[in-house]
């Protein structure tokens, strides 16, 4: 039962909307249509003569009858566009109607037609001018043919009117209401479009990030321990297989960093079986790094100053501790040149830790504003830190990074 009542209201809604969308596509059809129908009333009206049974002038002309059938439909045509109009226009022939003590019931329905239009479409003041503005004639046409119940029939067309604007005020506020939540519903798909969006551009972003950090490193020492392998080949082979050996262990390092990564990002965008993950590094394997840096080429050394472990810092900090360490280091492989020194150091107070990498070689031409540089300072805003890089104060030469992450309330010891 229950179904074949919503299969009904379904049906119902369905053919309203289509009537809504015809109406607006032909707006003329429908108000030729309405005024065809209360012609043919009025006209009905006049050929049975029952209207002079209701008239308060039995006696009255039939002229102003038949102007008063053909004029009052006709001024609907353009209710809904200028309502106001309208009004102005069937005025006169509502005067005519009370002066001459004509009586039609299609013209009582045109008046209060023209009144919901208004209440529609309208502010409040002007519905009440609109109001008192239709009982002129009504006051004039009992001036005119007073009878003794003369208050009940005036009474009654007042709470008419009342009742067909108040009806036009719920409309509109239903309307208002329906547009309002429409607005809304359209509002919420677009911010929810634009979160995607956000949301996409982020995820493109870590992932950029990432990739970066583990290829860019990665390469950067093969390409060292290549360089140092082809020296080294021509005087001590020895030395050329070490360099082989090391360019080995770092492919099979990056590939399967870059296997762990992809595999999160295959699990993040499938419903598959969950991928098998691994820990992001940390500064526990700092000297893995560090140790893959020295065998590119770099000297490296490494001093640590604190008050507690740095081992104890939040994986996600970690995390961006050892990333900028290992971007500083590889921007050093690359540009620094071959006599080229780095030195690391890490501190930790109970307000902030700092992580400061420095080298000695040529400054140029290192320029901020890469994607590695980029991506430490998207690391360090995460956790509210900063980062400043560039040349080291004369008169050092070298490349500096230093990294300041504050420590949270609750990290504070």
């Amino acid at each position: 039962m229950s179904g074949n009542n919503r299969s009904l209201t379904q049906l119902i809604n369905s053919a309203a909307q289509r009537i809504d969308a015809y109406d607006k596509a032909r707006p003329l059809v429908w108000n030729l249509f309405l005024a065809g129908c209360l012609l043919i009333g009025g006209t009905g009206e006049l050929s049975g003569g029952g209207w002079r049974a209701i008239s308060p002038n039995p006696g009255a002309p039939l002229w102003p009858a038949v102007v008063c059938a053909v004029g009052f439909p006709l001024t609907l045509l353009r209710r809904r566009t200028h309502p106001v109009e309208s009004l102005l226009a069937l005025f006169p022939l509502a005067l005519l109607q009370g002066w001459s003590g004509v009586g039609l019931q299609v013209t009582v329905f045109c008046e209060l037609i023209v009144i919901f239009n208004i209440a529609l479409r309208l502010p409040m003041r002007q519905l009440a001018l609109s109001a008192m503005l239709l009982s002129v004639p009504l006051v004039v046409g009992l001036a005119r043919f007073p009878a003794d119940g003369w208050v009940i029939p005036l009474q009654s067309a007042l709470t008419s009117i009342a009742a067909v604007a108040l009806l036009g005020i719920a409309w509109r506020t239903r309307q208002e209401y329906t547009a309002s939540l429409r607005e809304r519903a359209k509002q919420l798909e677009i911010e929810r479009d634009q979160q995607a969006q956000l949301a996409a551009a982020a995820e493109r972003t870590r992932i950029a990030r990432e990739m970066h950090d583990i290829l860019g490193h990665n390469l950067s020492v093969i390409t060292g321990l290549a360089d140092g392998g082809s020296y080294a080949a021509r005087k001590n082979p020895q030395r050329a297989t070490e360099a082989l050996d090391a360019i080995a262990t770092t492919s099979r390092q990056a590939l399967t960093e870059l296997r762990r990564l992809l595999g999160i990002l295959q699990n993040e965008t499938r419903a598959t079986a969950p991928a098998e993950l691994a820990p992001q590094p940390g500064l526990g394997e700092l000297d893995q790094l560090i140790g893959g840096v020295r065998a590119a080429g770099l000297p490296v050394q490494v001093t640590v100053t604190g008050d507690l472990e740095l081992e104890a810092e939040p994986q996600g900090r970690q995390l961006t501790i050892y990333r900028v360490i290992q971007e500083a280091l590889t921007n050093t492989l690359k540009h620094a040149g071959p006599d080229a020194m780095a030195t690391v150091a890490l501190s930790r107070t109970p307000e902030a830790i700092t992580a400061e990498i420095t080298d000695t070689g040529r400054p140029g031409p290192r320029k901020p504003g890469g994607r590695g540089i980029t991506g430490m300072r998207e690391r360090s805003a995460l956790y509210a830190g900063t980062l400043e890089v560039g040349p080291r104060p004369e008169p050092d030469e070298g490349w500096r990074v230093h990294l300041h992450l504050p420590n949270d309330e609750d990290d504070r010891v």
